[in-house]
């Protein structure tokens, strides 16, 4: 069932909800205009009213009213996605599940921690510490640990600890009637019927509201080091990560940048670094584990014409050259007054991966934008940004069918159209043309048992469920 060509909640509908959250339901506008963006280049569209949950029940309550009463619900975190996942563009009620924010239980014995989706990583990561543990998806944004699952976000430390799909052990979750749904085992191992965890964890948002977490948890490393190496060209470097990863090198991170994005973290984050093709590494173990790994690199790189090779343990030089690695976005942003970027994401498999890379770079270099190419590329996954005036809207339309052109590519390379960012709003052609309208139907059919009135995010993945 489509969405109706309302514009707006009732009267009688915000008396309602107000009933289940009282005072915790805005119309006031500048709310409104804060929960009808993300940091994607698309253009703002506000919900009819945003409202503040404090706990499962009265997630399930709003749930139940909206599906009864067909209003579109969009659950909303840090806003700090990147494909238009949380745009109302339907209308609707943006469901903020920022004041669900407790961390519940840390088990460290277990290696496990449950948390409220409202919690923000960082903040996670500073309980976690006073343990000797920490979370290890890392996407860069400070998002929210919900809307991490919803998307099934991923990031730097992929490469060793996986994504959120590897993280996720359990979850509390709200069907679109009002269901309350427990899914998962606080165990390292589960055989128990269909996996339904991994089901809602990057469904963003269509098919449950998430409102509790279980999650892996590590032990701090006894060490930590960085590295950073430059090359000539970025085939090179791209090559380069490969090869150390075919070759089993223990790597917890391994980032590329080309030479904008260098230049852009440099000017954002008072760095000097040499402007040219650059791969960043870190290391986790023993003091002794880690030396010997970077020795390691430092010899691989170097027969992929990798020079000025360079590590350290000092831990504030770490956390600087990461630091800048994770505001490479926002650098851009910064360097670029008015702009707004158009950040796409690819992954392919290792062997191609230095090719892809390649393509995209010539794709993008015969059109007028500005661009820069950076990634996670240990795990095959790249990003590619491109500038663009949000004044001229014609520049988005182009930019989009350049984005097109890239994913086909991929595709073609028996890649994905996207690594972590989701579909959204900007890949649900290039979904269909990855898995073939078959494997796409079937999506349909599980969205349409478990929502069948399409309320929650309508329009976003696929097209309209009928």
């Amino acid at each position: 069932m489509r969405i109706g060509s309302r514009v707006n909640l009732a009267p009688a509908e915000i008396s309602a909800l107000s009933q289940i959250v009282g005072d915790r339901l805005s119309t006031n506008e500048s709310v409104l205009e804060q929960h009808g963006r993300d940091e994607s280049a698309y253009p703002p569209v506000k919900p009819w009213a945003v409202l503040y949950p404090l706990d499962t029940q009265e997630v399930s309550q709003i749930l139940a009213f909206c599906n009864s009463e067909r209003i579109p619900v969009i659950a909303f975190g840090a806003g700090s996605s990147l494909e238009g996942h949380v745009l109302p563009i339907h209308g609707g009620i943006s469901l903020d599940m920022t004041r669900m924010n407790k961390i519940l239980e840390v088990m460290p014995a277990d290696l496990m921690v449950r948390v409220e989706p409202g919690v923000h990583r960082m903040e996670l990561n500073v309980r976690l510490a006073h343990e000797g543990l920490f979370f290890s998806v890392d996407p860069g944004a400070d998002a929210t640990l919900g809307g991490m699952a919803a998307t099934g976000a991923a990031g730097t430390t992929t490469v060793r600890y996986g994504s959120m799909k590897d993280n996720v052990l359990a979850m509390t979750a709200v069907l679109a009637d009002g269901t309350v749904i427990n899914v998962g085992r606080g165990t390292r191992k589960l055989s128990a019927g269909y996996d339904l965890t991994r089901l809602i964890v990057g469904s963003e948002g269509t098919l449950a509201v998430i409102t509790e977490l279980t999650l892996k948890i590590y032990g701090i490393p006894e060490k930590m080091s960085a590295a950073a190496v430059r090359f000539a060209t970025l085939e090179q470097g791209v090559r380069a990560a490969a090869a150390i990863v075919q070759m089993g090198v223990n790597v917890a991170r391994c980032e590329y940048l080309d030479p904008l994005n260098i230049r852009n973290v440099n000017k954002n984050s008072g760095l000097t670094l040499p402007e040219l093709p650059t791969l960043f590494f870190e290391f986790h173990g023993s003091a002794a584990g880690v030396a010997e790994d970077a020795q390691t690199v430092g010899e691989i790189v170097e027969e992929f014409g990798g020079f000025d090779f360079e590590w350290t343990t000092d831990e504030s030089e770490r956390r600087r050259l990461w630091q800048a690695r994770h505001d490479s976005y926002w650098s851009a942003i910064r360097n670029n007054p008015g702009k707004r970027i158009v950040s796409t994401d690819m992954a392919v498999p290792l062997s191609v991966l230095g090719d892809a890379v390649a393509a995209c770079n010539e794709i993008l270099a015969a059109h007028r934008f500005p661009y820069g190419i950076l990634g996670h590329v240990a795990d095959g996954n790249f990003h590619c940004m491109v500038i663009t005036d949000p004044t001229q809207p014609d520049e988005l339309e182009e930019i989009r069918e350049i984005t097109s052109q890239m994913t086909s590519k991929i595709i073609s390379m028996k890649g994905t159209c996207t690594g972590e960012h989701g579909i959204g709003l900007a890949k649900i052609s290039a979904l269909v043309e990855e898995t073939g309208a078959a494997a796409v139907n079937v999506m349909r059919m599980i969205k349409k048992a478990l929502d069948p009135n399409n309320i929650l995010n309508p329009g976003k993945i696929m097209t309209e469920v009928e």
